[in-house]
């Protein structure tokens, strides 16, 4: 479907599926996520290498993070090495 088709459609009332709304919000979030991930890594002056020796985990893991490629569970972030990012 064309931009300006969508457009159309848009004005006449219709929208994209609630289960699609979710998943563009899910991505936002994993994509802010890995934004302070980096911004937070490169502050403190580590490599992604340095990072996850710090946070227990492996490199690829920290890669695939800051990639937007895998989102962290909520005990993975509550574990105490993922303090590195307060300090």
């Amino acid at each position: 479907m064309t931009h300006s088709r969508w457009s159309a459609r848009k004005e006449e009332g219709h929208s994209e599926a609630e289960a699609v709304v979710e998943v563009r919000q899910e991505i936002r979030l994993a994509m802010a996520l890995a934004e302070a991930v980096y911004i937070r890594r490169t502050e403190l002056g580590l490599t992604q290498a340095e990072l996850a020796a710090r946070a227990g985990l492996t490199q690829a893991k920290i890669s695939r993070i800051e990639g937007s490629d895998a989102v962290p569970t909520l005990p993975l972030l509550a574990n105490s090495h993922m303090r590195w990012m307060l300090h």
